[in-house]
């Protein structure tokens, strides 16, 4: 009964919070928009979200117990590297979200290196212009697999329940801000960006141009990215010039969601 309480709550704090930075980041974009937008806002919205209330119902029904699920069992059992280090729970739990950030960067960097991946990947780089829906654009087929990458680092890792819930939070409310097409003083961005991926840092890495596309990985945290060396600090038109999405996909079919679902299966150069 604790467990299922437990996958309940989380289930809940997770669509709570992502409705409501959603709700915050689309008001933001309408008071400060960073970028004027090159398509219909409504279709893409529309479309964007279609397919995020879909990738929802698809995990719940294939995963119900997800990453949460797997950390009981991880943490009853004793497997994992921290419930084998015996930690304090608040060590336990930050050495836990870092783990699990890094893990994420080093999964997006294989999604755009190995071209099976980057066929499922390639779908949330196919919008052409990117706000807080550009979030969570992605195709259900990555959403599995990512699911099941997650689940496999949780186990390795040992991560704590509560860890794997505000993980779950942090990264979808990160990838709504930093996605959203919203306007930052430099001088906010440039001390944000030290603690949290910020919009301006991440806009980059939806650039047309594929040295741009393949640099600025990071969701949560942006300390990888400098460490692993792909920082890139600004794209080289600017952000108002920059041209967003792919350069074979310029169609505005491929903001239709059964076009974005067709995207895999569809041979293309990039």
């Amino acid at each position: 009964m604790a467990m299922e309480n437990l996958l309940t709550n989380a289930t809940a704090i997770r669509l709570g919070s992502f409705a409501g930075i959603l709700l915050v980041m689309a008001f933001w974009e309408v008071l400060a928009p960073r970028r004027k937008l090159t398509r219909s806002k409504t279709t893409r919205w529309i479309n964007n979200l279609a397919l995020t209330i879909a990738n929802t119902l698809l995990a719940r029904l294939l995963l119900p117990t997800a990453a949460v699920g797997v950390a009981l069992v991880a943490t009853g059992k004793g497997w994992g590297v921290l419930n084998r280090l015996l930690l304090p729970e608040w060590l336990s739990v930050l050495f836990a979200i870092a783990g699990l950030d890094l893990v994420i960067y080093w999964q997006h960097r294989l999604f755009h290196r190995l071209p099976l991946l980057w066929r499922l990947h390639r779908m949330h780089h196919s919008d052409q212009d990117i706000d807080v829906t550009t979030g969570a654009r992605f195709h259900p087929l990555e959403i599995l697999l990512s699911l099941a990458i997650k689940m496999g680092a949780v186990l390795v890792l040992g991560a704590p329940a509560g860890a794997v819930v505000a993980f779950g939070i942090i990264l979808n409310g990160t990838a709504m801000f930093n996605h959203a097409n919203v306007r930052l003083d430099f001088r906010v961005d440039r001390w944000l960006r030290r603690l949290v991926v910020t919009p301006d840092m991440h806009r980059v890495h939806h650039s047309v141009i594929r040295r741009e596309t393949d640099s600025n990985f990071g969701f949560n945290f942006p300390w990888w990215d400098r460490l692993f060396g792909s920082y890139r600090a600004q794209p080289d038109a600017g952000h108002l010039a920059m041209t967003i999405g792919l350069r074979n996909y310029r169609d505005q079919k491929w903001l239709k969601i059964h076009w974005m679902l067709a995207t895999p299966f569809i041979r293309s150069d990039l």
